[in-house]
């Protein structure tokens, strides 16, 4: 059996535009990609902290070192620049992999600065 887990989030980081006229999906900066161990196409959810609202979408890749997060497409309906969102990844693990997993989360600042990286316990 295989269960679905938190592989690695992305916490708090700052919308920096949005475009409704857009193929669907949100843009993150590839050095954010790589520290969270996210990748282009992706699926992800996205967790608005300014309105409570919820969507799936998969990621495509914003220039490095951009600190670009971009939410495009209908989805720009859920999210203006300025809102704070938590973006999370899963992944497919049996029960064995789940226990030894250690999800990656960064944490980014107001102005989309890293700030630390942790790696979790699923246990603790």
């Amino acid at each position: 059996m295989l269960i679905t887990m938190l592989h690695s989030k992305i916490h708090r980081a700052n919308v920096t535009h949005s475009e409704l006229h857009y193929e669907g999906s949100m843009g993150i900066d590839t050095d954010y990609l790589d520290k969270a161990g996210m990748m282009h196409g992706q699926q992800i959810d996205v967790l608005n902290i300014n309105n409570g609202e919820r969507f799936t979408t998969y990621i495509i890749a914003e220039p490095r070192g951009s600190k670009r997060f971009g939410i495009y497409g209908a989805a720009a309906h859920l999210a203006d620049p300025g809102d704070k969102v938590i973006i999370i990844a899963y992944a497919r693990m049996t029960p064995e992999e789940a226990k030894a997993y250690k999800p990656n989360v960064i944490i980014l600042d107001d102005d989309n600065n890293f700030v630390t990286e942790i790696h979790t316990d699923i246990e603790e």
